[in-house]
C-alpha cells in the first residue's frame, strides 16, 4: 500500500497557485512512473531525454485521440462549455499498476461522495474543495497541484464550475494525467443553457447526478477491471439510494402551496433543482458567484416578492449573504416583511459529521439534498 496521505481540503477559495504546470510545452513532470497492465509497459520512463520523452507523449495522446475519434466517450471536458449530442462509451487509456488503494482527487465534495461510494474499499479520495468553498472563485494551491499530480485518477465537475482552475486541468491532460468531469455524461438535452454556455449546478437534479455516478462506475471498472464486479455491485447500490430520494423530494416539494413554490437563493444555482422538482426559481447573482447584482435586479426581484406574497428568501453556504440581505431590506421598504428561510448548501457540501447517519449528514451529498428540501419545505409551506 502507498504511502499517500491526503491533508484536509482547503477551506478558502482567494489563494493563488505558485505552481503550475506548463500548458504551451508539455513538459514531462518527475511524478510520471512506469504503470503496467496484464505484463504491458504503458508508461514512461524517463531514462531518456527530456525531449524524447516528451515526444513519446505525444505520440500517446495522438493514438488516444484517433481513437475516441471512432466513437469514445472523451475524459475532458465539454469544449468551451458545450455538450455531447449522445456520449458515447467511456475510454480509459492504460489500467491501474496494482497498489492499492487507488489514488483519487476530486475538486468538490459532490464529485467527492460519487466516487467514495462507487470504490468503497479499494479507493481513496480527497476533495481539494472543503465546506463552503466556492469552485467558481476557487485557484488551486501549490499543495493542490502536488495532489493532482501524484493522483492515479482525476475527477471533477466540469462544465466550468471550476473555471479558475481550467488551464491547470488542461495541462494535466495534456501531460498523461487521468482526468474526468464527470458531466460529460450529459446530453444536451439534459442540460440548462445560459447566456451561451451550460449551468454546471446539474448535481441538484438527482436523476442527472444519477447519470453521473454511471460515469464515474465506468471509469473505475475499466482502469481497475480486477474489481469490476465491486464497482458494478456499488454503483447499483448507491444508484438505487439516489432514485429514492429523487422520489422523496417530489413528494416533499408537492406539500409546498403552488402559489409559494418560488425559491429566490443568493446565486443562480438552482434553476435544475427548479425544473426538475416543480419549484420557479430566481437567484440575486447569476449562475457564477462572479457576478455581481445590481440595484435595479434586487429590485425588480422585491417587487416580484412582495406582488406575490413570497414568506422566505434563502442564503448559501458558500455565497456571501449581503445580496440577500439587501432583498430582504428591499422588501421591508415596499412593506413586504420576507424573512430568511434558512441557509442551503449550493457549491459545497456541509461538513461531514462521522457519528450521523449518512441520510442526515450534511457532509454527504445524500444529506445534503435532504437539508436543503426540509429547509425549503418549511419555510415555504
Amino acid at each position: 500500500m502507498p504511502n499517500w496521505v491526503a491533508p484536509a481540503a482547503h477551506d478558502t477559495s482567494d489563494r493563488r497557485s505558485q505552481a503550475t504546470c506548463d500548458s504551451q510545452h508539455l513538459q514531462c513532470p518527475s511524478w510520471w512512473r512506469s504503470e503496467s497492465s496484464g505484463g504491458t509497459e504503458v508508461g514512461v520512463r524517463l531514462r531518456a531525454s527530456v525531449r524524447l520523452g516528451c515526444v513519446v507523449a505525444v505520440a500517446g495522446l495522438a493514438l488516444v485521440a484517433c481513437v475516441c475519434g471512432l466513437g469514445c466517450h472523451s475524459n475532458s471536458d465539454h469544449p468551451t462549455n458545450t455538450a455531447l449530442a449522445q456520449p458515447g462509451p467511456i475510454f480509459v487509456p492504460r489500467q491501474h499498476n496494482g497498489n492499492y488503494p487507488i489514488r483519487v482527487v476530486c475538486t468538490t465534495g459532490m464529485v467527492a461522495d460519487l466516487v467514495r461510494h462507487t470504490g468503497d474499499g479499494h479507493v481513496q479520495v480527497h476533495a481539494l474543495m472543503g465546506p463552503g468553498v466556492d469552485p467558481h472563485l476557487y485557484k488551486a494551491r501549490p499543495n493542490d497541484v502536488r495532489l493532482l499530480q501524484e493522483a492515479d485518477l482525476v475527477f471533477y465537475n466540469g462544465l466550468h464550475l471550476e473555471g479558475k482552475m481550467a488551464e491547470l486541468l488542461q495541462s494535466l491532460r495534456h501531460q498523461g494525467k487521468l482526468t474526468f468531469a464527470v458531466t460529460t455524461a450529459l446530453t444536451a438535452e439534459d442540460l440548462l443553457p445560459d447566456g451561451g454556455e451550460f449551468d454546471p449546478h446539474v448535481w441538484f437534479n438527482v436523476r442527472l447526478w444519477h447519470k453521473c455516478l454511471e460515469l464515474v462506475r465506468d471509469v473505475l471498472m475499466q482502469y481497475d477491471p480486477g474489481h469490476r464486479d465491486d464497482y458494478q455491485r456499488l454503483a447499483e447500490e448507491y444508484g438505487s439510494q439516489l432514485l429514492r430520494l429523487d422520489e422523496w423530494v417530489r413528494q416533499q416539494v408537492q406539500s409546498i402551496p403552488p402559489a409559494q413554490r418560488v425559491l429566490v437563493t443568493a446565486h443562480d444555482a438552482f434553476r435544475y433543482f427548479g425544473q426538475a422538482y416543480g419549484l420557479e426559481v430566481h437567484g440575486i447573482q447569476g449562475i457564477s458567484t462572479e457576478s455581481e447584482a445590481s440595484l435595479s435586479e434586487i429590485d425588480t426581484l422585491a417587487e416580484m416578492l412582495a406582488r406575490r406574497k413570497i414568506k422566505a428568501i434563502f442564503v448559501e453556504s458558500s455565497v456571501n449573504p449581503r445580496n440577500v440581505q439587501a432583498l430582504i431590506e428591499a422588501c421591508r421598504r415596499r412593506g413586504h416583511a420576507v424573512r430568511l428561510g434558512g441557509e442551503l448548501f449550493s457549491d459545497a457540501l456541509g461538513e461531514l459529521h462521522q457519528e450521523v447517519p449518512e441520510q442526515d449528514n450534511p457532509g454527504t451529498y445524500v444529506g445534503m439534498i435532504r437539508h436543503n428540501v426540509r429547509t425549503i419545505v418549511e419555510a415555504l409551506r
